[in-house]
């Protein structure tokens, strides 16, 4: 098996879908994985995708969030709901590619430890984990792909004690990650790259980008049967250098 797989938060698929198209030519992934595409199921672009070589499948609603799947080969078994988690947002999208099952993930923002929204998170990420152990007994190649927007250690954070107590870097968070990897995955970046302090996220605000301000919360988990065959994993901030950019950068993985 070979596999060059992507996760990108675009932050609107209307307004970045060139530089999609540009970032597709130029690094000819065989998945990407978008998240916050913003725009309903019939807005999608499946036509402009398809004349690139790309099957594709979308859960959008418009306004917020909305994943997307896109594809060189089939893609198969598409779920776009965790059981027992009513939700009218779209913040998952699983499939299979050959066979690899694929969880294209945007987890809650949480917005601050004492809002509702952080309570909404944590109960999405405790059903998460339950969809994930149901998913694990069908599937051995498994990939865990998206905005996390958790920020696992102090290295994915550029200045760890001014975000200590903030959410995506609060400990339950980030106890969910390590419950994750106790679940058999791996942090394909962080395995590669110990000691690599970069990151996948930069504020709009406060030339943050340009000050490298940033935090690692986008990330691709595999299944330790599939890590086995990661020969690379790297977060691309070409794009987030360009004209009106996505405040994400892409994140990459290759299988062998």
């Amino acid at each position: 098996m070979t596999l060059k797989i992507a996760t990108w938060n675009v932050n609107s698929l209307r307004v970045r879908l060139p530089h999609v198209q540009t970032w597709l030519t130029d690094v000819k992934p065989d998945v990407l994985v978008l998240q916050e595409i913003k725009m309903p199921n019939e807005d999608f672009p499946h036509g402009e995708l398809a004349d690139m070589g790309y099957k594709s499948v979308a859960s959008g609603q418009r306004t917020y969030n909305g994943m997307a799947i896109l594809s060189r080969e089939d893609i198969t078994d598409v779920v776009t709901d965790m059981p027992d988690f009513e939700d009218p947002q779209r913040r998952l999208l699983a499939a299979t590619i050959g066979d690899v099952r694929i969880l294209d993930l945007y987890i809650p923002n949480g917005e601050s430890l004492t809002s509702d929204k952080y309570q909404y998170k944590l109960s999405w990420l405790s059903s998460l984990k339950d969809f994930i152990k149901q998913e694990l007994t069908q599937h051995s190649n498994m990939l865990l792909l998206g905005d996390f927007n958790i920020a696992p250690a102090d290295i994915d954070v550029h200045d760890p004690a001014e975000w200590e107590g903030s959410v995506l870097f609060s400990q339950p968070e980030r106890q969910v990650f390590q419950d994750l990897l106790a679940m058999g995955f791996k942090d394909c970046f962080r395995e590669l790259a110990p000691d690599e302090q970069v990151y996948s996220w930069w504020d709009y605000r406060m030339n943050a980008f340009r000050r490298n301000r940033g935090l690692r919360i986008d990330h691709i988990l595999a299944t330790g049967h599939m890590f086995a065959s990661c020969q690379n994993c790297y977060i691309d901030k070409a794009p987030r250098k360009w004209e009106r950019p996505s405040d994400h950068a892409p994140v990459v993985a290759e299988f062998m």
